[in-house]
């Protein structure tokens, strides 16, 4: 399967659509943050960073200051895909940071989120 699309798409495009999903269903951009702080080590300024520059996909994981140890919990199914046996790496971290939004819009409680 041809992932480059994905991994070209600007991550600030994608983001604002985890916000509204999780907003919907009442929950809030800050616990969007806390997921993607936890899941890639990013802080709010380089966030934000990020944002402002249009960075893709694939430099956005690749730049990541530290991906969490305890991704390999973040077991599931999304997009039709078990995310534990996704073999390509990069898409692998996509459909991680997928799953953990997906969980948050569907109202698990976040230290349940950030395998606690």
């Amino acid at each position: 399967m041809d992932n480059s699309r994905v991994y070209k798409m600007a991550f600030a495009s994608v983001y604002p659509h985890y916000i509204q999903k999780a907003e919907r269903k009442g929950r809030t951009k800050d616990e969007v943050d806390t997921i993607i702080f936890w899941l890639t080590g990013y802080d709010p300024q380089s966030l934000q960073q990020l944002l402002d520059n249009k960075t893709d996909f694939e430099t956005f994981f690749a730049q990541a200051p530290l991906l969490n140890p305890n991704v390999s919990k973040i077991t599931g199914v999304i997009c039709g895909y078990r995310v534990e046996t996704i073999e390509d790496p990069l898409m692998q971290k996509v459909r991680y940071l997928d799953k953990l939004i997906d969980e948050l819009a569907k109202g698990k409680a976040m230290e349940k989120i950030l395998r606690n």
